[in-house]
């Protein structure tokens, strides 16, 4: 389907909520922090996981106290919070697992976005205001001391490091058997991953096709651990590596390329600097070339918590990752796209459910 993406319509255009459910948010909002902390220490002390064990006849408090390392008190006040919170039921002094309280305790998803949120985000929040007003992650020095959260991914602390990788991959890892039909309907013999991260994606191409070539670009500290993985693997005659900080005005991308492949990459930029980058693309990219792009849109999403989950993300951009990007709404994103001198040949929603895979074309 080529043209433009159609926002999806409803999804923020009328107010839903009667005023006693209004203000019961804005008191949720008020205790935000309180029920994050709380919700982790139910979910990693183990008590949601006894209450979920007694799920049919429910668990009384002392039962409960038993079966985790926290003293009554303690077992007593998370458990009125969580009945607040919505996570569990209680019935004649028995406590029960709520849907809520089930999916905050066994969803992927959910657990991922958590972890993010606890090791990555959390500390920094707080320089929210600082973060905008400033245009940099003024959050980071939480977790090290970089210009953006990018030149240290390969060497962030403990939980950090584990809990980002496995919110990227989360993300993305899903999407890409879905786009290998769509890239290699046009047979092309070499492909530029920009943004290669741990070389994911390039693996996926090398395993489908083999005779493509690979060339990644990236920071120099991302394809070290890309480079190893690829050649762990098998592959490493049929790839190339580009160290690039494609904001360089000095530099320009490799040419020669059939297919230049971006994935949740243009993300990490702001407006100006994704247009910066298409520019370099369009002059890399072989003519009748294609480039495809693979972005969750907020206001693309089936789903309000997904386009809430993306709303939320794009403060971790400013707070955290460089102070300047975020998560876009299509209709922006798609007005930088035709400023860099391109046209939409294709467009997909609900790759793996959430992303969208735009190919494009030079005009």
């Amino acid at each position: 389907m080529a043209g433009t993406i159609a926002p999806k319509a409803g999804m923020f255009e009328q107010e839903k909520k009667s005023a006693l459910d209004a203000i019961s948010q804005a008191q949720f909002i008020a205790f935000a922090p309180y029920i994050f902390n709380a919700s982790v220490i139910l979910r990693d002390s183990g008590i949601l996981a006894a209450v979920e064990k007694s799920r049919q006849e429910g668990i009384t408090l002392e039962d409960v106290t038993k079966g985790v390392d926290m003293s009554p008190y303690g077992v007593r006040i998370l458990l009125e919070a969580a009945l607040g919170i919505g996570l569990v039921l209680r019935r004649d002094d028995r406590y029960y697992l709520s849907k809520t309280g089930h999916f905050f305790l066994n969803d992927a998803m959910t657990k991922v976005n958590t972890d993010f949120m606890r090791d990555v985000c959390y500390e920094g929040a707080k320089e929210l205001e600082k973060s905008i007003q400033h245009g940099k992650p003024e959050g980071l020095k939480y977790l090290g001391d970089w210009p953006t959260i990018y030149q240290g991914l390969s060497v962030l602390p403990e939980p950090a490091k584990t809990s980002w990788f496995n919110f990227d991959h989360y993300y993305s890892d899903h999407t890409f058997p879905e786009a290998m039909p769509m890239i290699f309907a046009h047979e092309p013999r070499k492909i530029m991953d920009i943004g290669a991260n741990t070389g994911k994606f390039s693996l996926h191409c090398l395993n489908y096709n083999k005779d493509v070539e690979l060339g990644l670009v990236d920071l120099g500290i991302q394809l070290k651990v890309a480079e190893q993985n690829i050649n762990d693997a098998g592959f490493a005659n049929r790839v190339q590596y580009h160290e690039r900080n494609v904001l360089d005005k000095n530099s320009e991308l490799p040419a020669g390329y059939d297919i230049i492949w971006m994935s949740q990459f243009l993300d990490c930029f702001s407006d100006d600097e994704i247009v910066f980058i298409l520019e370099k693309c369009h002059r890399a990219l072989n003519e009748g070339g294609r480039i495809f792009i693979n972005e969750l849109f907020w206001d693309r999403q089936k789903f309000e918590a997904s386009a809430f989950a993306l709303q939320m993300t794009s403060l971790y951009f400013t707070t955290m990752a460089n102070g300047n990007s975020q998560m876009y709404d299509s209709k922006v994103f798609l007005q930088l796209v035709d400023k860099a001198g391109f046209a939409i040949e294709e467009q997909k929603d609900n790759i793996g459910q959430v992303h969208t895979i735009l190919e494009l074309k030079k005009k």
